[in-house]
């Protein structure tokens, strides 16, 4: 390269690299000044990238599902946990759906699904609910995963219907109450504000810091979008939380033959990693991966890792 050439060459160097400061910038700007926006443009874009479609569906009894699909396969039912919703599993979701068709509701009490007050939120009705469901999309054998909560549910639709779920997958579940107490139960216990629910922003990104060892960032802005459905949701949440606590799974599944894969992050706080090894022994055809360094959302903090193990057991538990 001539001495020209060169020069022009550190030109286009220099204009690339303004342009990229000029750009974010503006998304600096835009997050900023329209964070609703913004988070809603992240958020579809984030399902697009994973082949997801938001689709809705009635039930004859009036309860209305929200739920995002894609790929094609064998039916994976993700459930996502306490106070979240169904993206929790978006970033997931793009390494499965070559592989499955990939299902992801918002649990009745959650996100855009129906929110009756009045209503059983215990594990056993809401598993009900989502065979329900799963009979609507005509459903008869599915694989079901479950994050905490999820998990819980998870697991009371296989004792309910164990001919109909062909695997598990637990990912730091719920219901079983007999490991170690967490920092979470001990907080609530010594009657604490509960670290898992939102009255306000600022408690909404304790929330997000307390349920992850290694979060993905999101700008303040967005999170405090985020919070604003936590905070809409709190009396509510308040009533499914001592009804989920209140229940304890470990006689009902003990012994279940369905195929399990449990996950656990080392660096969980709301359900200690001890809880694990309590769960392998009542399920016989259970197997256990601990993740270091990540906390209760595996499925967020190491969506690519969290995958291949989860690829892993299918391709191994047939």
């Amino acid at each position: 390269m001539g001495l020209f050439g060169y020069i022009g060459g550190m030109r286009v160097l220099k204009f690339l690299v303004v342009l990229l400061g000029v750009a974010a910038l503006g998304l600096v700007g835009f997050v900023q000044l329209m964070p609703e926006a913004a988070t809603h443009l992240a958020l579809g874009l984030e399902r697009q990238r994973s082949g997801l479609v938001r689709k809705e569906i009635g039930l004859p009894d009036g309860t209305h599902y929200v739920y995002l699909e894609g790929g094609e396969g064998e039916p994976l039912m993700l459930l996502h946990g306490f106070g979240a919703d169904k993206d929790n599993f978006t970033r997931i979701a793009r390494f499965l759906v070559p592989h499955y068709r990939v299902l992801i509701p918002d649990h009745v009490g959650f996100g855009e699904s129906s929110h009756p007050l009045e209503a059983d939120y215990a594990a056993a009705a809401q598993a009900e609910r989502l065979h329900q469901l799963a009979a609507a999309l005509g459903l008869t054998e599915i694989h079901l995963g479950g994050s905490s909560m999820g998990g819980h549910i998870a697991m009371s639709y296989a004792v309910a219907h164990p001919n109909e779920v062909k695997s598990l997958w637990l990912l730091d579940p719920g219901g079983v109450w007999s490991g170690k107490p967490s920092e979470l139960v001990k907080v609530v216990e010594a009657g604490g504000a509960n670290p898992l629910m939102a009255r306000s922003e600022d408690d909404y990104a304790k929330v997000f810091d307390f349920a992850m060892s290694d979060p993905p960032y999101l700008p303040r802005a967005m999170l405090d979008v985020m919070a604003r459905e936590r905070m809409a949701n709190f009396s509510l949440e308040a009533k499914i939380f001592e009804q989920l606590r209140g229940d304890n799974i470990e006689a009902r599944i003990k012994g279940l033959q369905t195929p399990t894969l449990i996950v656990w992050g080392r660096e969980d706080r709301a359900i200690d990693v001890s809880t694990a090894a309590v769960i392998e022994g009542l399920l016989p055809r259970s197997s256990v991966v601990i993740m270091e360094g990540i906390g209760h959302l595996p499925m967020i903090e190491a969506p690519q890792r969290s995958a291949d193990d989860y690829l892993r057991f299918r391709a191994t538990s047939r």
